[in-house]
Order: C-alpha cells, then sequence, then structure tokens
C-alpha cells in the first residue's frame, strides 16, 4: 500500500506538468475533404487534423451507424468546434471530446460503408498532421472488427470463455517479420518479408517433425501489428517466441546473424536504427510504441521479467553457441540488446533473430541458398531443444 501511495502521488506531481504540454488541434489547419471523384456512390474521404505536436493515436472503422473512431492522446480539444471543421458537412456527424485520462476521442459518422485505405502521422513541420483516407466499399464487403462495440464503451466484449484445455509439450512462436504492404528491407530485387516467411515454413516442419507445437504470426504475405504477433503469442500459450528478420543497414554497418534480446537501455546506433525501421508499418497503421506505458504497468511487468529476461538470454546464448558449432557467419556481437516492441512481452521468453542482412552480398546469398537455410533450420532446432532441456533441468532443480 506504501508503494502504490507513494506511485499515485509521484503522478499527481508530473500530472500538472504533463498538462500543460498538451498538443493542441489547429482547426484552420484541418479539414473532412473529398480525396477523388466518386463515379458512383459515395466520394473518397480524407480526414486531416494538424496538431501542434505529434501524439500517440490509433484508429479504427466501427458500425451500426458506420463510423471512423480516432483516438488521440494527451490532446488539448478545448474550444474547437467540431461542427466548424472544414468540410464536416460531408460527414453525417462529426464530433469529439475527452474519452478517458489522457485520451481524446473524435467520431466521424460516415454516409456509407467505408474502409481505411491509409492512416499516417506526418511529423515535420510546419505542424504535425494525422491524415486518414477512407475508400467508400460495398455493403456486402464491410465487416466491422470483432471488437469495434466494445471500442466505443472502452470494454471488453461479454464472452462465455471456456477453461483452456491442459497443453503438452513445447510450443514455439515463429514471427516472420512484415507482410503485406509492408515487404521490409528490399535488395536487388528480393523482399525481407518474403525470405523470412520461407525460412519461417521450412523451420516450422522441421520443428514439427521433432515433436514440437509450432504457431505462425503469419502464413502468407500478409501484414500483422507488431501488438496482434504479441497477442497471437500469448493466445497459443508459447514457451518461446522467436522473431525472424533479415534487415538491411547502410553498406559495413552489420553482416552476419544477430541474436536481439529485450535492452531498452541500449544505445547501440545500428540497433536504434533497426528498431525505427520495425517500429515504422505499426505507426503508419495508427499504433503507436513510443514507451507510454502505465507506470505502475511497467513496474509490474519489469517485475515479471525477473524470469523471463534470463530464460530468453540462455536462449539466444544456445542459439549463439549452435550457429558457431556449425560454422553459421555471425555479427561480431552476435548477441545484443534492443528495445523492439515484439521483445516486449513479459511473460514469454523471446528473441528476434537477425537470420542475415539483405543489404549483405554473402548474407543474401545464404538466405536464398536451400543448402544454407537447411542448416540454419538444423542449427535452431537443436538450440530450441537444447534449450528446452535445460529449462526443464532448471526447472526440477528449483521445485526440489
Amino acid at each position: 500500500m506504501r508503494l502504490l501511495a507513494l506511485l499515485l502521488a509521484v503522478l499527481m506531481m508530473l500530472s500538472p506538468a504533463a498538462a500543460q504540454d498538451r498538443a493542441r488541434l489547429d482547426l484552420g489547419a484541418s479539414a473532412l475533404v473529398e480525396s477523388g471523384r466518386a463515379w458512383w456512390g459515395d466520394p473518397p474521404l480524407e480526414l486531416r487534423l494538424a496538431l501542434t505536436k505529434a501524439v500517440p493515436w490509433r484508429v479504427n472503422i466501427v458500425s451500426d451507424p458506420v463510423r471512423l473512431v480516432l483516438d488521440i492522446r494527451d490532446v488539448d480539444l478545448n474550444g474547437a468546434d467540431a461542427k466548424a471543421l472544414f468540410g464536416a458537412g460531408l460527414a453525417t456527424d462529426v464530433r469529439w471530446g475527452r474519452y478517458r485520462d489522457g485520451w481524446s476521442r473524435v467520431v466521424v459518422e460516415l454516409p456509407g460503408p467505408y474502409r481505411i485505405a491509409s492512416a499516417v502521422q506526418k511529423t515535420t513541420p510546419p505542424l504535425p498532421q494525422i491524415t486518414v483516407t477512407l475508400e467508400p466499399v460495398a455493403e456486402a464487403d464491410f465487416t466491422a472488427p470483432p471488437s469495434a462495440t466494445a471500442a466505443l464503451r472502452g470494454l471488453p466484449d461479454p464472452a462465455e470463455v471456456e477453461a483452456l484445455p491442459p497443453r503438452e509439450g513445447l510450443v514455439v512462436v515463429l514471427d516472420p517479420g512484415h507482410g503485406g504492404f509492408d515487404p521490409g528491407a528490399l535488395a536487388e530485387g528480393e523482399t525481407e518479408a518474403n525470405l523470412v516467411l520461407v525460412f519461417a515454413l521450412e523451420l516450422r516442419k522441421a520443428l514439427q517433425d521433432r515433436g514440437v507445437q509450432v504457431v505462425l504470426t503469419r502464413e502468407s504475405d500478409t501484414f500483422v501489428p507488431l501488438e496482434e504477433r504479441m497477442t497471437l503469442a500469448r493466445e497459443a500459450r508459447g514457451d518461446l517466441f522467436i522473431s525472424l528478420h533479415a534487415d538491411a543497414l547502410p553498406t559495413g554497418q552489420a553482416a552476419g546473424a544477430t541474436v536481439y534480446v529485450w535492452n531498452p537501455r541500449s544505445d547501440g546506433q545500428a540497433a536504434q536504427h533497426l528498431v525505427n525501421r520495425h517500429e515504422r508499418s505499426d505507426l503508419i497503421s495508427g499504433v503507436d510504441f513510443g514507451g507510454q506505458d502505465d507506470a505502475l504497468a511497467a513496474a509490474m511487468m519489469d517485475f515479471a521479467r525477473t524470469d523471463t529476461q534470463p530464460r530468453s538470454e540462455n536462449f539466444a546464448r544456445w542459439l549463439s553457441q549452435r550457429m558457431a558449432l556449425m560454422g553459421i557467419g555471425q555479427h561480431g556481437r552476435p548477441v545484443q540488446g534492443a528495445a523492439f516492441s515484439v521483445l516486449k512481452s513479459p511473460d514469454i521468453p523471446s528473441v528476434l533473430l537477425e537470420l542475415g542482412f539483405i543489404s549483405d552480398y554473402n548474407d543474401r546469398a545464404n538466405l536464398l541458398n536451400p543448402e544454407w537455410r537447411d542448416r540454419m533450420v538444423m542449427v535452431m532446432s537443436e538450440a530450441v531443444l537444447g534449450w528446452a532441456r535445460d529449462e526443464g533441468q532448471r526447472a526440477s532443480m528449483l521445485r526440489k
């Protein structure tokens, strides 16, 4: 109770400063406009909100009636009349206001079914701007997200949840990075998204042949947000989460396989460059990973990581050692720390493996070589099984 009281006192002391630093909406520079010609039916629309600074945000389309719901954090909307928004007449209704602590909500009731074609926040001068482009769709093609109703209430949907059956065996979640509109790194006509998906499918088969249950966060060229990748891992009750990448860095900066574990204090220039690349697609989609964790939740996650972090680091060592034994080329520092969002999960041991760098000629040739991939698949399979046996022995010793 004393710790909770102290945390509340700190948050109360910080809140006035935070309030003074809130962004404001520039109504004169904001608008709802037609973004294309309507040959029939409703026109394409574009919502532009100009702010005095960039903020965390998220966006969704919900139904009954169809409306765009945009949540923005740390924005002061006082004095800004939604009805005065330029182009407000293109919508059935436009309204906004305070949603919950720290968040405001913008609701645009649409004249018919639409989908979000793109959503991006520009952070460059003169003013940061959130732009959401909407395309009309046929009624038959319109489907609201499953939690759309809950999004408006801020509450989860009620559901009858059956108890999960007991699970047997090891569950490994493989996460091929990027996909869909986000191809990842590009070099000589090859895309990172395709290369890591091919490898993930080959690794899945090898692990399954050894009796391991494997879940993939994607099995085709589709985009899966970072947050959803971690959710899939939890739903599968994964014992180990491995995110697969083959990124690009400026010539000469990096080559060879590299294993990353969670470390928000990492100051490596290359690691930070990769973090920025990996998170960019989610920022385009309206998902923010800007370190805005609630203070108490962050403290609880750090506490949970006292168990999972050593286990993540243990797997990283197993993998690095197996690569060394099998002659797989590695980075000069084969195990590093970085603040990748897919490594934030406090309850699942997690690593991010750069199989190599698509920007490096030799690494790219390896990734395209079936023989090299077979060797790497064997290395990873042995590392997973060796780590699992080691974890089992450690757990039995702790029980004693």
